[in-house]
């Protein structure tokens, strides 16, 4: 009979699973580790563990104990797992930015929770952080241990011992890049040591939060608290530095919004039927912002940190995405941005007109862009920002025909593409893009009207 003795033996092993319809638009095989098939639904159910067997191997913590640390949620449900099998209490600090799920959760299972607030110093005496609130804990409760994820050593080595090798073993050496958010450090350095080890060519990208130090710190080695402020996304992102972030190990941090990353894991929900917690989304991206950085025979393996089970009341809320602006239901689609000036003509200029010509009718409706047309097809873009140089570098530049100073034509979408695809097209060389309405028709879609119905 194929029995486990108790919970703690279904830890690791979790599937890797192919991401489909998402991942249409990015170069490469991309896989998800799914670590919601641990029995706490998170990937910290692995380091937990670790971080307990090891207090007990060391004398650290004895028979009847109590384990303190302070939590995100999930580091706590898989430290109330081993405290129930094994016979120890728990007391956790979560912070006040935490769901309602969590904390619930975890009372469940018989943890102690202290919730803290968020927007004070990691220093400050009620931060969650607090080293002299822990030593206060483990000071006033008899035979206690202070885990200390963040600077324990076990929590990488877990990582180092079991999910990197499952991650090898699972693409039969072929990955190339690994891709997860980056909170306390334990999954992405341990797993990235594993994986360097055996190919030093795998590429280790780490999702940041903006409001963390960790992007900035990674890059210029500077620890600069200007680049600290309150941000939204749970589990990723610090404004300490962890003991158990490895930065010689990682190649790259990517900086994702709160509002990206919390619609992404919607989206992931609603394409993949992965319905995961809030660093999923972020984590997945990294990818979106990153793929121009991917070859078609890349094997990219995200790491899911959670389920999306513990953010019903957030992520998954609409009122909750509502109240934060995440939601703008009204445009989703081309012609929603245009919906208010879809009977106007669209305004546009002649490859062989004069350039003062175009910057007269610029300046007459005041728009910043034309497109450019010839026989009736269009050949070009014209805008401020490169015309500029050429109006101050020669005067008589205004009387030379467009197509002299025109650059490449904008891109065509159709009516009915979504606002997360049209974005796509907008970068440094493309302010605008053209929306085909059938029959003849286009209008113009700018950057300035995609930030506005994205704000």
């Amino acid at each position: 009979m194929d029995i486990k003795n108790n919970i703690l033996e279904t830890i690791g092993n979790t599937p890797l699973v192919k991401l489909n319809k998402i991942a249409e638009d990015i170069p490469g095989t991309i896989l998800g580790k799914m670590e919601y098939f641990n029995p706490g639904h998170s990937v910290k159910d692995r380091m937990a563990l670790k971080m307990v067997e090891d207090a007990e191997a060391r004398g650290d913590l004895k028979s009847g104990g109590t384990l303190i640390e302070c939590t995100s949620g999930n580091t706590g449900m898989g430290l109330a797992l081993a405290a129930i099998i094994k016979g120890y209490k728990l007391h956790c600090t979560l912070s006040d930015k935490q769901s309602k799920e969590k904390m619930d959760i975890l009372k469940a299972v018989g943890a102690i929770v202290h919730v803290c607030p968020t927007n004070v110093s990691p220093e400050h005496p009620e931060s969650y952080y607090s080293v002299e609130k822990k030593k206060r804990l483990n000071t006033e409760i008899p035979n206690s241990y202070w885990v200390n994820q963040y600077d324990n050593v076990s929590n990488a080595l877990a990582h180092y011992e079991s999910t990197g090798p499952e991650i090898w073993k699972q693409t039969d050496g072929k990955i190339t890049h690994f891709v997860v958010g980056v909170g306390t450090g334990g999954t992405i350095s341990g797993v990235g040591k594993y994986l360097k080890e055996q190919n030093p060519n795998v590429k280790i990208w780490g999702a940041d939060s903006y409001g963390s130090v960790f992007k900035k710190y990674h890059e210029t080695g500077e620890f600069d608290e200007k680049e600290i402020y309150s941000y939204i996304t749970e589990g990723i992102g610090e404004d300490i530095l962890p003991k158990n972030v490895d930065f010689s190990i990682i190649d790259h941090f990517e900086k994702i919004t709160d509002r990206d990353g919390a619609l992404v894991t919607r989206e992931l929900a609603q394409k993949e039927g992965l319905l995961l917690g809030y660093s999923a989304g972020s984590a997945f991206q990294v990818l979106r912002q990153m793929k121009h950085e991917l070859k078609d025979d890349d094997v990219v393996v995200i790491l899911f940190h959670d389920h999306g089970s513990r953010y019903i009341g957030k992520v998954f809320n609409d009122d909750w995405m509502r109240e934060r602006g995440f939601l703008n239901e009204n445009v989703q689609q081309a012609k929603d941005l245009i919906a208010d000036r879809i009977d106007l003509p669209l305004l546009k200029v002649n490859s062989g007109e004069p350039v003062h010509n175009a910057i007269a009718l610029m300046r007459k409706h005041n728009v910043s862009q034309l497109p450019v047309m010839e026989d009736e097809k269009f050949v070009g873009s014209l805008d401020d920002v490169h015309l500029l140089p050429a109006l101050s570098a020669y005067a008589g530049a205004r009387d030379n025909a467009v197509r002299h100073y025109m650059q490449a034509p904008y891109p065509v979408v159709q009516s009915s593409d979504p606002i997360s695809s049209i974005s796509q097209k907008f970068n440094e060389k493309n302010s605008a893009v053209l929306v085909d309405l059938g029959q003849g028709k286009y209008h113009i879609i700018t950057r300035h009207d995609l930030v506005a119905a994205m704000s």
